[in-house]
């Protein structure tokens, strides 16, 4: 058996965090939407049913072993949420930080294309314990830069959906689409990136765990 057929999009969603994390996100961001809906369109209801919800998600993560920054980052960006939408009034603006988090998360990927030092592999040479050994690989290198790009189109197939739904203010659109553009959106993005990667390593190649370096 190759190094390639022990990995694939499962391991590589494992290094970056795995389904579970991105299910989770979507809990708060739905039971805002839920909450304001069924209270009559309540911004604080909104925003207290997100909080309760992203507390109890919170609890379970910890419980299940998650670290607890990631718990906290996690958490606070549900009460960011709610605060922005508390001081302007606007449901619509629940969903602000999470559309300038995917614009913020596009740009700074196309950067580190740029300048050759992809996140996606400095994310799974972490993970892997090779800090940035991968880039002593020029054919790595290269598959690790062309798969970022995938990920970047991720971030942008987001902002084309969520900004014209939260300019027209569409509440109850913006909390559908945010369950429906986290997994199912990354685990394509996953699946592409992947056979993106494999596609640019030159035949022989061992694979992403083990760096070719002279």
């Amino acid at each position: 058996m190759s190094a390639h057929d022990l990995e694939g999009p499962d391991s590589l969603a494992r290094l970056l965090g795995g389904r579970a994390g991105a299910i989770d996100a979507t809990l708060p961001p739905l039971a805002f939407g839920v909450g304001w809906l069924v209270s009559g369109r309540s911004i604080g209801l909104g925003v207290l049913a997100a909080l309760v919800t992203g507390a109890i998600v919170a609890g379970w993560r910890l419980r299940r072993g998650t670290r607890p920054r990631a718990v906290l980052i996690g958490l606070l960006g549900v009460c960011g949420a709610g605060l922005i939408a508390m001081y302007t009034g606007r449901a619509q603006d629940f969903f602000l930080l999470q559309i300038l988090s995917n614009g913020a998360s596009a740009l700074a990927w196309l950067v580190s294309i740029a300048v050759r030092w992809p996140f996606l592999g400095l994310i799974a040479g972490a993970a892997l314990g090779q800090k940035t050994r991968w880039r002593k690989d020029p054919a790595l290198l290269r598959a690790y830069n062309r798969a970022s790009v995938v990920w970047v189109f991720q971030y942008l197939i987001r902002l084309l959906v969520f900004v014209p739904l939260w300019w027209l203010g569409w509440v109850e659109a913006l909390a559908v689409t945010r369950v429906a553009l986290t997994w199912p959106l990354i685990a394509a993005c996953l699946a592409i990136s992947w056979w993106v990667l494999r596609r640019s390593l030159p035949p022989g190649h061992p694979g992403i765990r083990h760096p070719q370096i002279d």
